[in-house]
Parts: structure tokens; sequence; C-alpha cells
């Protein structure tokens, strides 16, 4: 509990104050690192500690440099805030980031298609670009139209898969003559900067070109089905007679 200061700096009896505490360290290539360690009172700076000392911050009350000097006087105490920012918080840093490098550093690329969703209305369509099995989970799916992001789009919630990878899925609601020239443009660091782009127009119009095919392919089939079943009828019938 910290007493409030009046005028001067003046301690002042009243209730006890919330005190906020940040310290640790942070880990830098080449085996280097950079440790902290700050207090303060109601979101106000009071002291830190720097080097083997504690020192108050330039607008810290009266009490702050008082107090600053008697826990200065705790030789022990310093030495053991020391030790335990230079010497204990790095090497336990660093080993959990080598446990992690895997999760940390893994990549997975997002397959992405588009459909249509329930009409929102007549003669309105609504656009759906279906992102999945992306890792690791931020990524940037966005409805443009040339370079030009489209507003009204409305992104779902990243939801996860089963083996750890994601799904996301974003809508955009235009008038069916307004779709032509849209695309949806996916960014994710799987991608190496070369974005994921698909085009509404085009992917229906392969999406068609391909139902095209694979019913050409059937009757295709069928007919030389057909014509093998007559032939085989033709010389049974002609062995007959």
């Amino acid at each position: 509990m910290l007493p409030k200061t009046g005028a001067g700096g003046v301690a002042q009896d009243s209730d006890p104050l919330e005190i906020q505490v940040s310290a640790g360290c942070e880990v830098r290539p080449g085996n280097t690192s950079e440790d902290f360690f700050h207090a303060a009172v109601q979101g106000e700076e009071i002291l830190s500690f720097q080097g083997s000392h504690w020192v108050p911050a330039p607008q810290a009350p009266r009490w702050v440099h008082r107090a600053t000097k008697e826990l200065n006087k705790d030789q022990g105490t310093r030495r053991t805030v020391r030790e335990l920012l230079r010497d204990t918080c790095p090497p336990f840093v660093r080993g959990l980031l080598e446990a992690g490098r895997s999760e940390l550093e893994k990549q997975e690329r997002p397959e992405a298609w588009l459909s249509a969703g329930p009409a929102p209305g007549p003669g309105r369509l609504r656009l759906v670009c279906h992102v999945s099995g992306f890792h690791p989970k931020p990524v940037r799916v966005t409805w443009m139209r040339g370079e030009q992001e489209q507003r009204g789009t409305r992104r779902g919630d990243v939801l996860p898969h089963a083996d750890g990878t994601w799904y996301l899925r974003v809508t955009l609601d235009v008038a069916a003559r307004e779709a032509a020239g849209l695309s949806c443009r996916v960014k994710h660091s799987s991608l190496g900067g070369q974005d994921m782009v698909l085009h509404w127009g085009r992917s229906r119009s392969s999406a068609w070109l391909v139902a095209v095919a694979v019913l050409g392919s059937l009757l295709v089939i069928g007919c030389l089905g057909c014509s093998a079943a007559w032939c085989r009828a033709r010389r049974s019938y002609q062995d007959i007679l």
C-alpha cells in the first residue's frame, strides 16, 4: 500500500492505490538481451530498475525519491533482481522459443474457392469466398474490384480445423448485374508475397466448362457403349441367320 501525496509531495492517508509492475527481458539475435523493470501507481510510472539500482521516474513525487534511497540500501534484493533479469530471464525465454520453434515456423498454404450464398433479396447475389487449411492464423481476405477494396465486405470468425489449420469465409452482397469483375484476394504469410486472387466471373465460367466437359465425356462414353452393344447384337443376329 502506498500513500497518496498532496501539494509538495507530502504523504497523505488514503485508501490503497493500485500498483502496476512490468518486468522481464527481450532476447535478440547474437545472444544479446535487454531487461526491464518498471513500477507504476494508477498508471503513472514512479520508478524503474536500471543496471543494479532503483531509479525514480523524473516526475515522481518526493516520497518515491525517499523510498528509492531506502530500496537501494538493500543490496541483497538488488542483487536478486539483477540476477533474475539478466541471468535467469534470457535463457528461460530462449528455451521457450526453441521449444515452440516448429509451431512458430509452421506454414500451411490456404486453399480458396468461391460460391454463391442464399440470395439476400430480389436481383441480388451473396458472394462467398472460402479460405481453408492455412497456418498461422493471421490472414487477410478481401473482395476487390480491380485494386479497390469493396465496402460491405463481411468477415466471419476464423475457425479451427482438427489438424491445427484454420478456415475463414468472407461474404459480399451485391446487385446481380454488378458481380462481374469482382475478385477475392487472399494475403497470407505462406504465399511468399504472391497474393491468391479468385475472379468471380472466371471461377463460375470455369465451373461451367468443367461441367460441360464432364457431361460431354459421359455422352461420348455412352455413345461408344451403345455402339458396341448394337454391334454385338447385330453380329449375334447374323449368326442366327
